[in-house]
């Protein structure tokens, strides 16, 4: 269990975001289109929910584009990330905002959180 453990801490990233419930972001994610050439897609949204921990620690972002809710998953530690950037931070009193995806409009907004 101890190799399994260091394994896993060193492929932890040192300078992964800190990301709450409910803060806006943008997420820079690695798309390789073929053998020798890949580019930087961003993937903007509201953090939904958080979960697990560790290497294999995830966050889901929903946005809506063009009426249609999208929503993705992604590895906190995944090579395929490139960075998250923090546009805003959100209030929140739930540890997962499920309730958004059956929300339209103004009511699927979520407050700022005043520093």
């Amino acid at each position: 269990m101890n190799a399994l453990e260091l394994i896993s801490n060193s492929s932890l990233k040192e300078n992964a975001p800190v990301i709450e419930i409910g803060d806006t972001v943008k997420v820079h994610v690695k798309i390789k289109e073929s053998e020798d050439k890949s580019r930087i897609q961003i993937f903007e949204g509201t953090v939904i929910a958080k979960k697990h921990g560790g290497i294999s620690e995830t966050f889901t972002v929903r946005r809506v584009a063009h009426g249609c809710g999208i929503e993705r998953v992604f590895p906190l530690h995944s090579p395929a990330v490139d960075k998250v950037e923090l546009v805003r931070h959100g209030k929140v009193r739930r540890a997962k905002l499920y309730y958004l995806r059956d929300r339209v409009g103004k009511a699927a907004k979520v407050k700022e959180k005043l520093v």
